[in-house]
């Protein structure tokens, strides 16, 4: 089968290779399935540099998540068991962790569905109890991660401001369902975020950028705001003043999803359940930007680094386009 593999560590368009290799053997309790689609994460971009929070050893396959198919035909969504990750024509995973696909996606909007949303999900309920009517605050809104996060804020019933950088982010921001957009480039977004809360500032922060998004963040939390920290694509991680999170009364909460795959494997599927609903009542629907076939994915893998790309970049192996 083809996969593309990493043999060292570096830029993902500089060390991804495209091969022939062996199918991967299931282990006990795992299923080998067929690839339809791979979502494209910016931890995959972080494995091929060596910095993600897990290492696995080279040479290995990128792609943390993917919609597959069994033997017998049904759709799954899985994360791959690496180093065999899913920017391959075959895969393994665990059995007891897949999860059927809703009816109303297609396959790459089905890829996109898992990580992204069930972060969404857990950082803004699990973590953050957004509540109906609050403002929500969401960084790289028109990213993949960010765009799953404005739209299941406003499944919420919360108001959503949008930061993006940039006009066309912008506007895709807008077509999301952002309620307010803040392009970062050309607004200053304190300024523009007690503007439109008449001074009280965001109830909930979400930020997966770090950085300058977190520092600007806490000069316009609301009074018993919550900061959902989900990552660090600026490349900085944030060093919290804990004196002005006592002084401003607001919470700085971490969010590890994968965590929940093994500390609380039932809350997974019960955030899918939802999900699956939200889908087909069309409230929630990933904004897949490309769909690439296999010989594009170490380009689509860059953009994704490089944050150049909007919504979510997806890898169809079999060349299809469903």
């Amino acid at each position: 089968m083809q996969a593309w593999r990493v043999h060292r560590n570096g830029e993902p368009s500089e060390v991804m290779e495209l091969e022939e290799t062996d199918r991967p053997t299931p282990g006990d309790g795992q299923v080998l399935l067929k690839v339809l689609a791979a979502n494209i994460n910016f931890p995959d971009a972080l494995l091929c540099r060596g910095q993600y929070q897990v290492r696995p050893p080279l040479p290995f396959t990128p792609g943390v998540e993917i919609c597959g198919e069994t033997e017998d035909g049904r759709r799954v969504l899985a994360t791959p068991a690496l180093p065999d990750g899913g920017f391959a024509e075959y895969v393994v995973a665990d059995a007891a962790a897949l999860l059927p696909v809703p009816d109303a996606l297609d396959d790459a909007e089905a890829a996109a569905l898992h990580i992204g949303y069930q972060t969404g999900w857990f950082g803004l309920h699990r973590r953050a109890h957004l509540q109906a009517g609050e403002t929500l605050l969401v960084h790289a809104a028109a990213g993949g991660v960010g765009s799953a996060a404005v739209q299941l804020g406003k499944a919420a019933g919360a108001t959503v401001i949008g930061v993006v950088g940039g006009p066309e982010k912008a506007a895709i921001a807008r077509r999301l369902g952002c309620d307010l957009v803040i392009d970062r480039r050309s607004e200053d977004i304190v300024t523009a975020v007690k503007e439109a809360t008449g001074g009280r500032g965001a109830d909930v922060v979400y930020d997966p950028v770090g950085g300058d998004a977190y520092a600007k963040s806490v000069k316009c939390i609301a009074f018993e705001g919550r900061v959902v920290v989900v990552g660090f694509a600026s490349g900085t991680i944030p060093a919290p003043g804990l004196n002005h999170a006592l002084v401003k009364n607001y919470s700085i909460v971490g969010l590890h999803w994968g965590l929940y795959n093994t500390k609380d494997p039932a809350a997974v599927r019960a955030c899918h359940d939802e999900l699956t609903k939200l889908a087909a009542q069309g409230v929630v629907k990933p904004l897949v930007s490309e769909r690439l076939p296999m010989a594009d994915a170490a380009r689509g893998v860059q953009r994704v680094a490089d944050g150049t790309s909007t919504g979510r970049v997806v890898v169809l192996p079999a060349g299809g386009t469903r």
